[in-house]
């Protein structure tokens, strides 16, 4: 590895998720507190983990993920919302002899929920803990090579996996987490970059799968999954349910689900798109594969390393994707 522009440590800030089914009602209080979110609601989505043996695959992954780095620096954990939780593990950086650690973030995108809520996260941890580290989160990576490149990869042999008579029509529907209208607008540094950087994902995804498939050219969408709140408040549409439906009456007989907007297989991708968008497009007769998301493919695993050796990114503005009046999240990772 090159250059680590002064880090001694290497932090992964990712979301949480339970390991047991004790584990999923305090998580979800967790994820929820201070929303206003009903019971009701925590219920239904407690049963979506229950239905996996209580058990989020993110945590799982991120420890794939660290087990497969190739980092000449010492590399920590902390979440949002489950164990290890960031003040934790910010304290014994602390106790450790941090001075300086890059942090990276399991979150690719510009928004208050992917991006500003982090470095809130961060600035408390720290705050928490007297002589922390300082903790400089790494860029974003939407499209970077190495997140293309593990993209395109499972995209194509997602296409593979499809019935031969329905693979060269197929759709390329890239989904990513839904939030509200009025975050969209104000994410970066002069809005609208969430969805403006989604695009250029799917665009950059979607021209190597064609480079690797002797130049074939795809038709492509973006479209949302997991949104929550009050129905009331918009939300980035459509839904990918509802986009397969409208694909369908269009004549429309083979997709490939791409979750470009999530970098593990969490429980929002193996739900919303494993099983509700699944037996969407079973109801419909729609013949229809998942692309994995980047998890530990070896381009993603080392493009954490040639971000460590960038340049320092300069801080993001205090204005840029500011915080909803009320963050409306669903508790569904």
């Amino acid at each position: 590895m090159g250059s680590t522009n002064g880090y001694d440590a290497l932090l992964v800030v990712s979301f949480g998720g339970p390991e047991k089914p004790e584990d999923v009602m305090p998580f979800l209080e967790n994820v929820v507190r201070g929303r206003g979110v009903p019971r009701e609601r925590l219920l239904e989505v407690e049963a979506h983990y229950q239905g996996f043996g209580g058990v989020s695959p993110i945590n799982q992954q991120c420890r794939d993920l660290i087990a497969a780095l190739d980092v000449d620096l010492p590399v920590y954990w902390g979440n949002r919302n489950w164990h290890p939780f960031l003040e934790d593990t910010v304290r014994r950086m602390k106790e450790d002899g941090v001075r300086k650690a890059a942090a990276f973030v399991t979150a690719a995108y510009s928004s208050y929920s992917s991006c500003r809520q982090y470095l809130d996260d961060i600035d408390r941890a720290r705050a928490a803990v007297p002589g922390a580290p300082e903790i400089v989160k790494l860029r974003h990576y939407y499209d970077h090579p190495g997140f293309i490149a593990a993209m395109a990869d499972h995209t194509r042999q997602a296409l593979d996996r499809l019935p031969a008579d329905a693979r060269e029509q197929a759709r390329l529907v890239f989904t990513a987490h839904s939030i509200p209208v009025s975050m969209a607008r104000t994410a970066g540094p002069s809005g609208g970059a969430y969805e403006a950087q989604l695009r250029r994902a799917a665009e950059l995804v979607t021209a190597q799968v064609g480079r690797e498939r002797q130049g074939e050219e795809r038709s492509w969408d973006l479209v949302w999954q997991s949104r929550s709140g009050p129905p009331q408040v918009p939300w980035l549409e459509p839904d990918v349910c509802d986009h397969l439906e409208a694909l369908h009456a269009e004549g429309v007989r083979s997709a490939v689900l791409v979750p470009i907007g999530f970098v593990s297989d969490h429980m929002e991708v193996v739900y919303d798109l494993d099983v509700e968008a699944a037996a969407t497009a079973e109801k419909l007769g729609m013949a229809l594969t998942r692309a994995s998301t980047a998890g530990t493919h070896p381009r993603f695993v080392s493009m954490v390393s040639e971000l460590l050796a960038e340049p320092e990114p300069a801080p993001c503005a205090a204005t840029c994707c500011p915080a909803p009046v009320r963050p409306a999240a669903r508790p569904g990772r």
